[in-house]
């Protein structure tokens, strides 16, 4: 187990909200290619990226005042 289980925790939700911001980046490029299947899965991991950040800073947030 980590040392601060909630500063690793702060790390991961970075990390996902990197991808979640890159992943959304690339939607741009396929709204101009006419993909809206591509479109629609970008979205989608977009969507579900940014509620695990979310989840993952709340576990954070617990795990803070768990001490």
């Amino acid at each position: 187990m980590p040392t601060n289980p909630s500063a690793a925790l702060q790390v991961i939700a970075d990390h996902v909200e990197r991808y979640h911001e890159q992943i959304g980046d690339l939607v741009p490029h396929y709204q101009s290619t006419d993909q809206a299947d591509m479109i629609n899965a970008l979205v989608e991991a977009e969507r579900a990226l940014r509620h695990a950040a979310r989840a993952v800073r709340k576990a954070a947030k617990t795990a803070g005042t768990a001490h």
